[in-house]
């Protein structure tokens, strides 16, 4: 694989990814009802605590986001509508492609497994999916995960207008002032008054606490006073948690702070893991966000093959889990090559023309 992968970032992606996919497959149908029968233990605490794994892609993706955009906290430099764009379609066209085959499959298993299955699905519920606001305008999700999808969407947004914010003060002696001020105000805002407030879920304030960690991680690496600046940022998260003890943005307080370490050793030429590994780490990272969005379809059909047998036994639930988790990793590799990749490599100047000559 290319050096140009950050393995540390690998490790998160991979880890966060297959604990999602093992909290929803003890959380949903006759395959989670067997789970919890054979392993009552195990498939409790995936079920309780596996969907703060969620926190870990929220540090992560404010880490690559804040990279991207500002690498050597430079100023924000290309066009806002276009980098709002390409995001959009990055992330949508996967998923309402993954969203499809989630409807094909509901249609498929709807006689067996209805609990489930959306009834009456309205071409305002779709739309509403398409342009990522479903939650905003109250519809139904037609898919676990929907939720993320038009998160991240939003928290992209906020980040990319705190740093057009920024742009006037890029003057400034210390280039690196100005927007990562911005970032941290509205992630101590998150962390004390908008992440306590749980009506606020469906909005990026809510989470941007955690994406907000993540793009200090970035900052502060780069600037020389960086352990002071670590110290500052733990000391800041740790009052809000004492204020309001919440077990997920003490993960995403973790995750950064394990982050900015890796990052640190990463940076001095000294890797997190041995060179081989990193071959197998960028295979189970890279297909990530396809496994997120592939594996409920997946989910659904094994159900519904469980719910047909008779007498079915708690391992036979077990056997058929791993079978659904071994064939959504499986699936999840060509839905990346074929479907996700185009998707990011998409020119959306070409799509919006008018955007170029702005």
């Amino acid at each position: 694989m290319s050096s140009r992968r950050l393995p540390h970032i690998d490790v998160l992606k991979a880890l966060a990814a297959q604990v999602i996919v093992l909290h929803h497959l003890v959380s949903y149908g006759p395959i989670a009802r067997a789970a919890h029968d054979a392993l009552p233990l195990l498939a409790g605490a995936m079920h309780q605590y596996g969907r703060m794994a969620v926190q870990v892609f929220l540090v992560v993706g404010g880490y690559l986001s804040a990279r991207g955009l500002s690498p050597r906290g430079g100023a924000l430099r290309a066009a806002v509508p276009e980098l709002l764009w390409r995001r959009y379609l990055r992330l949508t066209l996967p998923f309402l492609a993954a969203l499809v085959l989630t409807l094909a499959a509901c249609g498929v298993v709807a006689s067996s497994w209805p609990e489930l299955v959306p009834t009456g699905v309205s071409a305002g519920q779709l739309l509403a999916h398409a342009l990522l606001l479903h939650d905003v305008l109250g519809y139904e999700a037609l898919t676990v995960g929907a939720w993320y999808v038009a998160i991240d969407l939003q928290l992209f947004a906020c980040l990319v207008g705190l740093l057009w914010l920024a742009r006037s003060g890029w003057r400034h002696p210390s280039r690196l002032l100005v927007a990562p001020l911005l970032v941290a105000g509205l992630a101590l805002a998150s962390a004390f008054v908008f992440n306590r407030d749980t009506s606020l879920d469906a909005y990026a304030p809510y989470f941007f606490a955690a994406y907000g960690l993540g793009a200090l991680v970035h900052w502060l690496g780069l600037w020389r006073h960086r352990r002071l600046g670590f110290v500052m940022l733990a000391v800041a998260f740790g009052a809000a948690l004492a204020l309001d003890w919440r077990d997920r943005l003490a993960l995403a307080l973790a995750t950064a702070l394990w982050l900015a370490w890796a990052e640190a050793r990463h940076a001095q030429g000294r890797p997190l893991l041995p060179g081989r590994w990193g071959p197998a780490l960028a295979a189970w990272s890279t297909p990530s966000y396809a496994l997120f969005l592939l594996h409920f379809p997946v989910l659904l059909l094994t159900n519904a093959l469980l719910a047909s047998l008779t007498d079915a036994s708690p391992e036979t639930g077990l056997m058929l889990l791993v079978v659904t988790w071994a064939l959504a990793n499986w699936l999840a590799l060509p839905f990346h090559r074929r479907i996700e990749a185009p998707a990011a490599r998409l020119d959306p100047l070409a799509w919006l023309p008018r955007l170029r000559a702005a």
